[in-house]
């Protein structure tokens, strides 16, 4: 079965293509009309659907408030410039160098520096 991810507004749809293309089943709030939604509105929803979220948003880095080990994950990927093309290259970065089922419950920060994984206890589901 593969893992689901749901790709934030704030990153290109090609973010969703490169996790698609490494065997996730990959989502976007723009497709699912959820552009504008309140971060708990779509922290709520993620973890509704047990997908990991991919965002730029540095905002679910709080881990006080969005902690990962409630939902299946965080991908919080951090580009030093901001553009299509230097997401898309750290997303790859990201399919390429780690699973996210080895670190589910956890926040995966992804920069050019490369990857770190913010361990955290998982609550018995």
């Amino acid at each position: 079965m593969a893992i689901l991810v749901k790709v934030d507004e704030d990153l290109p749809e090609d973010v969703a293509a490169v996790f698609a293309s490494a065997g996730y089943s990959a989502s976007t709030v723009r497709s699912e009309g959820l552009t504008g939604a309140v971060d708990d509105d779509l922290w709520r929803r993620v973890q509704s659907e047990s997908r990991w979220l991919v965002t730029a948003d540095k905002g679910f880095g709080d881990v006080r408030k969005f902690v990962p080990s409630q939902a299946t994950g965080i991908v919080l990927i951090r580009a030093d410039l901001e553009s299509r093309r230097r997401y898309v290259e750290l997303a790859t970065q990201a399919v390429r160098t780690i699973n996210l089922e080895d670190v589910a419950g956890n926040l995966v920060v992804v920069t050019a520096g490369g990857i770190r994984v913010r361990r955290f206890l998982r609550a018995p589901r």
